[in-house]
């Protein structure tokens, strides 16, 4: 049982399905990773309720948990934006201006790196490389790849996607 103070009742908790996934994956050697995938897949980050509940079924600390999240850029603990924006920060896209589109980003968006809009439609991160360097500066935005973005291109496909 986790000593840290837990969250309050009726909160997001791990569907029947999960449970089960968990229960198959409880024995086997990298187990955790695989579990937090998965949660992340059905909720879109790691709910704090959930890692509680996660640490308790698979029987292992909190911390252990919070220490996987925490060191891979994948996993989130803040739900994000309904329409996710990724930021190639490789070399070849912050070469090509990567760090000019987060910039114009911010100011479309109102809001900053690892945040989300006040009206949950639009979250932005910067992330390390997404293998398109040939396309450099990339974006993605919902899982579409946005090649060779100019800061002039953005207004356009934030508009684009808040319309449909």
């Amino acid at each position: 049982m986790n000593t840290a103070e837990k969250p309050a009742a009726g909160l997001l908790k791990l569907t029947p399905e999960l449970k089960a996934f968990i229960a198959e994956w409880k024995s086997k050697p990298g187990n955790l990773i695989m579990v937090l995938h998965r949660v992340q897949q059905n909720f879109g980050y790691i709910p704090r309720e959930v890692a509680f509940e996660v640490a308790d079924l698979l029987d292992i600390p909190l911390a252990k948990i919070y220490g996987v999240i925490t060191f891979y850029n994948f996993f989130k603990l803040k739900k994000p934006g309904r329409n996710q924006i990724q930021v190639c920060m490789g070399t070849a896209c912050y070469l090509k201006g990567g760090e000019d589109i987060i910039q114009e980003l911010e100011g479309i968006l109102g809001v900053g790196l690892n945040t989300v809009t006040p009206d949950g439609e639009f979250s932005v991160e910067a992330v390390r490389c997404v293998g398109c360097c040939g396309l450099a500066p990339v974006m993605v935005l919902n899982g579409e790849v946005f090649g060779k973005v100019k800061t002039e291109d953005l207004r356009g496909i934030i508009a684009k996607t808040k319309r449909g």
